[in-house]
Order: structure tokens, then C-alpha cells, then sequence
């Protein structure tokens, strides 16, 4: 049997030596759910009722995956009518099936990788393939559905091997690493400890995933085929280039090339970029990745900027927060109102791990009752925080009211999540007849970013509809 196929339980020690091995071993060991679920979506080309139920099928059989299509179905970036879409099937239908197979394939790539790791590299190369495919999209002259998505996703996974190989937790990754630290130049330090380059990687998976002529065109040597496909790639370069600012002789080359696939201007196309960053960044919070939009470009003049706290949503916090007044009208529901709230701040707040802990039995710590967002599941059976404030996470307990938790500099982790306890938080409490009897507690895991002032207020807003909850429920 091929020692690829040996899986260990911590970094990888089988070493890969071709362009075969890694992908045998990505496709095989490390990223079959992802492999096998992205062929089933690619192979749905087209919107006969039983395609249409096949692809609702598919996003329905995940809940995560159901319910960041259903987030990003209501934003202005799909959905510019506004209206509100809260099923698959209506998202198909009001917005079309080429756009839900998109953002299908987005969140699958999203979620997949990022569930597995978490490290610099990986979200450095998910902040471009977003970048470079709302880019993309943006710039494409002919405005046909297929289309749009096509160059969506073509960018998106352009580089597929480099996100795939950065998702894994290899030696060789971790040498790659060290390599990269030492200013080795990428592609030769890809030769010397891959025995492989990330481009050929990419068009290994492009071509053993089966993901299409349209992305087998994108990643194919030589001179692109078609205008999409030219404009996809330099848009991925651009992105890339992007990110040491908007000004250079290889920016102005780019800009120039963008140019010539749509037909503008370069100065047209330098405004237009700058506008569509910012559009990828309120993408990659729809995506439930706030954290890489540090790592996007704006039209921003300093690092500071780049090191902001999104901004509210203040559209969609109206929203929820209508929901619950509704909620709240009728006969109150905890669960319902706490999950409304859970939803809020995830959301509309842009926070991208939210729990609300409750006492336990004892009435000695406070343990989830709900959780939202990626890189909670390990918080369902280890994090609690002791009613008396002592033990490790006994600082996260709430003194009086709502408030943005800055972490000391040696906080030791917690064996279970590195960043709980040690990352800016936002925190409240939940009490009944004054008593504490729980709290929400909400953080962004590693973005480089204190909570905003504007998050805490409606961060505030949506645990006061918790608390009203309770005491209305009490009064009966």
C-alpha cells in the first residue's frame, strides 16, 4: 500500500516526494469530504427541477453549510433586491442556481479548511482567493449569471493546492514554513522540500476533483484561452500584489493587464479595485471569517487601519432585532430568543465565536448553554468558568455590565481552544433578580483587533432582548 495513506494523529511524518504523492495524499488522507463534495456540486450544471432539488439536497445536508448559504443569499453582494430569503430553495429560486452553487463551494472551501487549521500561512492565501474572486466577479463585463460565478470560483481556487497543502498538519509544512522564514524565494523552497510547486499541485486536484474545463482552462501552462480566463488570473495576481499596497511598477502592469480583459482604463481599473476590496472584505465576514479581513487590502494609508474591527451591520441588526421584539410580543421562548440573539452577534456584529454559558447543576460555574460560529465545538464539553472567579478563565466573569475583555500578556491557553482567555472579547452578563445566573461571551479567535466601541453597543442591544426575556418569563 502507498505509505501516503498511513495517517498519524499529529503532524503528518510521511514524507511526500511528487507531484502524484501530494495529491494522492490531499485527495485520499487529508480532504476526501471536501474532494467528493465539491465533484457532486461541480458535476450540477444546470437548473432542471431535479438538479435544482439535487443541489438544495447537498447544502441541506449540512447545517453549517445551509446556514452560511442562507447568510450570504442575504447579502448585497448576491442578493440586490434586498429580499429577505430564509430557505435553500428560495435562495435558488430568487437568486439563481449558479449563484447558490457558488456560494456553496465557498463556504465548503472555507469551512473544510479552516476547521482543520488556522495557521498564518492558510489565512493569508484565503484572504487572496476571496480577494481575487470578488475581484473577479466585479470586473467582468458580460453580466450573465454562469458567468459571474464561473470567474468566482475560478479564483477562488486558482491556487487550491496551496490552501489544500496549508489546511495540513505536516513536517513538511512545517518546514516549508522555516524555509519561507529565511527569505528563501517561494517557488524554489516549494522544489526543495515538496519535490513539487504549489501550480502543479493545484492542477494534480483540479484535474483528480474533477473541478472543470472553466478552472482546468485557469490553471492550464501558458497563454490564457479565453478573456475570463486571462482575467481571472490577473486578478489573483493582482490581489496578490495588492497586498504591499496600490502604487509599483508591477501594480501599474497589473492594472494594465485588468484593463485589456474589460476594457477600461488602468486609472478606471486602479478606482474600481479599491472599491471592490472593501467589498471583499464585508464578503469574508459574510463567510464567517472576519479575521482575514486584516489581511485584505483597502483604500486604507496605514497598518493601523488594516487592524480595525468590521463594521456593524446595521441593516441586518435592525432585522434580528425585530425578530426578537416579535419574539418577545408573542409568548416568550428562551431558547428561541437566545438563539436570535446567539445569531445577532455572530452576524450582525460580526463576531465570529459567540457562546452563552448558564450555571450548571451545582450553581458552582457557568457552562454553554448555546454556541455559534466556527471553532466552538470544543467548547460544548470544556469551557466553564467558576461562579467564584477563580480558575483559569475566571477573569472572563463580568463585573457589572457589558464590556470589551483585554487579555493579560501571560495568560497561559487553555488546553482545549489557544485563543479563549487570550484574544479581546466582548462580555455580559445575564442575571435573575440581580443574581448572576449566566453571560454571553463573543470573540474573533486570531484577528488582530480590539472589538470596536459600536460592536459593544450592539453587542449590549441584542443580550438586553436576553435578559428582557427572562424577566418577562419570571413575572408569569
Amino acid at each position: 500500500m502507498d505509505a501516503t495513506l498511513n495517517k498519524t494523529s499529529g503532524p503528518a511524518t510521511q514524507r511526500m516526494n511528487s507531484t502524484e504523492a501530494w495529491v494522492t495524499y490531499l485527495s485520499k488522507v487529508e480532504l476526501p469530504v471536501l474532494a467528493n463534495t465539491l465533484r457532486r456540486i461541480d458535476e450540477l450544471t444546470d437548473s432542471s427541477n431535479s438538479t435544482v432539488n439535487e443541489l438544495a439536497n447537498v447544502i441541506l445536508n449540512d447545517a453549517q453549510l445551509t446556514s452560511q448559504v442562507l447568510r450570504l443569499s442575504n447579502t448585497v453582494f448576491y442578493n440586490q433586491t434586498r429580499t429577505q430569503v430564509s430557505t435553500v430553495s428560495r435562495a435558488i429560486t430568487l437568486i439563481g442556481f449558479d449563484a447558490v452553487k457558488s456560494m456553496a463551494i465557498s463556504s465548503l472551501i472555507v469551512d473544510s479548511l479552516l476547521k482543520r487549521n488556522d495557521r498564518p500561512h492558510l489565512l493569508r492565501c484565503l484572504a487572496r482567493a476571496i480577494h481575487a474572486a470578488v475581484q473577479a466577479r466585479c470586473l467582468l463585463p458580460k453580466r450573465n449569471e454562469q458567468a459571474l460565478e464561473e470567474v468566482f470560483i475560478g479564483a477562488l481556487l486558482m491556487n487550491i493546492g496551496e490552501l489544500a497543502f496549508w489546511s495540513c498538519d505536516t513536517e513538511q509544512a512545517i518546514e516549508l514554513e522555516q524555509a519561507l522564514k529565511l527569505d528563501q524565494p517561494p517557488v524554489e523552497a516549494q522544489k526543495s522540500v515538496l519535490h513539487t510547486t504549489f501550480t502543479d499541485i493545484t492542477r494534480g486536484l483540479v484535474e483528480a476533483w474533477s473541478l472543470g474545463p472553466f478552472i482546468k482552462e485557469v490553471v492550464s501552462a501558458g497563454k490564457a484561452n479565453t478573456k475570463a480566463a486571462s482575467l481571472v488570473r490577473h486578478s489573483v495576481e493582482m490581489a496578490k500584489l495588492s497586498e504591499q499596497g496600490w502604487r509599483g511598477a508591477e501594480m501599474d502592469k497589473a492594472l494594465e493587464a485588468l484593463g485589456a480583459d474589460i476594457g477600461e482604463a488602468p486609472a478606471i481599473v486602479r478606482d474600481r479595485v479599491k472599491v471592490n476590496a472593501g467589498e471583499a472584505a464585508r464578503v469574508a465576514v459574510s463567510l464567517g471569517i472576519p479575521q482575514v479581513t486584516a489581511l485584505m487590502p483597502g483604500s486604507q494609508t496605514d497598518d493601523a487601519a488594516a487592524h480595525q474591527a468590521p463594521e456593524v451591520d446595521p441593516i441586518l441588526q435592525l432585522q434580528i432585532l425585530r425578530d426578537l421584539t416579535q419574539t418577545l410580543s408573542e409568548k416568550p421562548d428562551i431558547n428561541e430568543v437566545c438563539q436570535l440573539v446567539i445569531e445577532g452577534i455572530h452576524r450582525a456584529v460580526g463576531m465570529q465565536r459567540v457562546a452563552l454559558l448558564m450555571s450548571d447543576r451545582s450553581g458552582n460555574e457557568l457552562i454553554p448553554r448555546k454556541l455559534g460560529g466556527k471553532g466552538t465545538d470544543a467548547w460544548k464539553e470544556n469551557f466553564s468558568i467558576r461562579r467564584d472567579g477563580t480558575g483559569e478563565l475566571g477573569a472572563l466573569l463580568p463585573q457589572a455590565s457589558h464590556y470589551i475583555y483585554q487579555p493579560k500578556q501571560k495568560t497561559e491557553p487553555v488546553p482545549y481552544d489557544r485563543w479563549l482567555g487570550r484574544v479581546p472579547a466582548l462580555v455580559a452578563p445575564i442575571k435573575a433578580k440581580g443574581r448572576l445566573i449566566g453571560l454571553f461571551y463573543a470573540d474573533n479567535a486570531a484577528a488582530d483587533y480590539v472589538p470596536s466601541k459600536e460592536q459593544l453597543m450592539a453587542f449590549a442591544h441584542f443580550v438586553q432582548n436576553a435578559q428582557l426575556c427572562l424577566t418577562l418569563m419570571a413575572e408569569h
